[in-house]
C-alpha cells in the first residue's frame, strides 16, 4: 500500500479520537494539566497503533480462507467502518452538560479502546492485502497522537461549535479508500 493511502487511513482512523479529544478539551477546559493532555495523545495514539497489529495477526490466521476475496473483504470492512463513523457522528449525541469536569484515567482507557476498535478491522484488511504492518502502525499512532493533542487544544478554544462532526470526514475517507481498493484506482 502506498504511503499516501496509509496517511489517509491514519487520518480517517484518528477522526474519532480527535472528536473525543475535542470534546474532552471542551469539557475540561481550564481543569486539564499539560501531562493530562499528553496522556490523552499517548493513550489514543498508542491504542490506534496497537490495534492494527492485533487485527493483522488475526487476519494472518484466517487469510488463507479468504485470500481470493481480499479486496472485497477490505472494501466491505472499510465501507462498514466508514458508514458507522458517519452514523455515529450524525445520531443524537447524549447531552454533555451532565458530565463532570474531572479528568479520569479509567474513562480515558475506555475511550482509547472504544475509538481504536475500527483500527483492528483495518489491521485485518492490511493482512488480507499483504501489507507489512510496522509502517502503518507507526503512521497511525503518530497521526492519532497529533490529532488527539490538537483536538484537546482546539476543544479548549472552539470545541462547542463542531463537536463530533469531524468523524464524518474520517468515515468518508474510509469509504473512498474502500472503493479505491476494490476498483484499483
Amino acid at each position: 500500500m502506498d504511503i499516501f493511502s496509509l496517511i489517509l487511513i491514519a487520518i480517517a482512523l484518528s477522526m474519532d479520537a480527535f472528536s473525543v479529544s475535542l470534546t474532552e478539551g471542551f469539557r475540561l477546559k481550564k481543569n486539564i494539566a499539560f501531562y493530562q493532555i499528553l496522556l490523552i495523545g499517548l493513550f489514543f495514539g498508542g491504542f490506534q497503533a496497537i490495534m492494527p497489529f492485533l487485527g493483522w495477526i488475526a487476519g494472518e490466521q484466517v487469510k488463507f480462507i479468504v485470500a481470493t476475496f481480499a479486496p472485497i473483504v477490505a472494501f466491505v470492512l472499510l465501507v462498514a467502518i466508514g458508514t458507522k463513523m458517519i452514523y455515529d457522528s450524525i445520531k443524537v449525541i447524549e447531552k454533555r452538560q451532565n458530565q463532570s469536569n474531572v479528568f479520569s484515567h479509567k474513562k480515558l482507557l475506555i475511550l482509547a479502546i472504544a475509538t481504536s476498535i475500527d483500527a483492528f478491522a483495518i489491521g485485518v484488511s492490511f493482512s488480507f492485502l499483504k501489507t507489512d504492518i510496522l509502517l502503518p502502525m507507526v503512521i497511525i499512532g503518530i497521526v492519532t497522537f497529533a490529532f488527539s493533542e490538537l483536538g484537546v487544544y482546539l476543544g479548549k478554544a472552539i470545541g462547542h461549535k463542531f463537536g463530533d462532526k469531524f468523524e464524518i470526514v474520517g468515515g468518508v475517507i474510509l469509504i473512498l479508500l474502500g472503493f479505491k481498493i476494490l476498483f484499483g484506482f
